[in-house]
């Protein structure tokens, strides 16, 4: 190979890995700081919106992505950071609000509500018993605020 085509191949690669990195970035820095949680799945939900405090979940609780969004295939999750992030209400589209858990158990992995609950409620849970301390909510009112008037 002579020393020009070597060149820039090395420089290709570079470049190659800069914009890798960029988008990498540019897609990690795209979630707002704070979430609201309300899906159309239900018109007249039972409870008020839950604020997730995306920034602080990730940057100073250090959650890895992972923990929240997964695409699941032979039962794997496969999602990796800088992948599409969808709604979790495009698979998790089972409505059932009161009387989930009598649905049967295929049903209930696509539930909505099981699924929220499953991944935030177990995780601060978990949290909780490590640091009692902490003020991961646990409760209804803690994650649904009542209504501000």
């Amino acid at each position: 190979m002579r020393r020009g085509s070597k060149l820039f191949s090395c420089v290709s690669v570079a470049v190659t890995l800069i914009f890798a990195a960029a988008v990498f970035v540019f897609a990690a820095e795209k979630a707002p700081d704070v979430i609201t949680i309300k899906d159309g799945l239900w018109p007249t939900p039972t409870k008020a919106a839950v604020e997730l405090t995306h920034k602080k979940h990730a940057e100073d609780y250090k959650i890895a992505c992972a923990e929240c969004h997964h695409v699941y295939k032979d039962g794997k999750n496969v999602w990796k950071e800088g992948d599409a992030v969808d709604k979790c209400s495009k698979c998790h589209n089972e409505p059932t609000i009161q009387g989930e858990l009598k649905l049967p158990p295929e049903q209930q992995k696509l539930n909505l509500k099981i699924a929220f609950h499953k991944n935030c409620q177990e995780c601060h849970k978990k949290h909780k018993q490590e640091k009692p301390d902490t003020k991961a909510p646990v409760t209804c009112a803690g994650c649904h605020p009542a209504p501000q008037k």
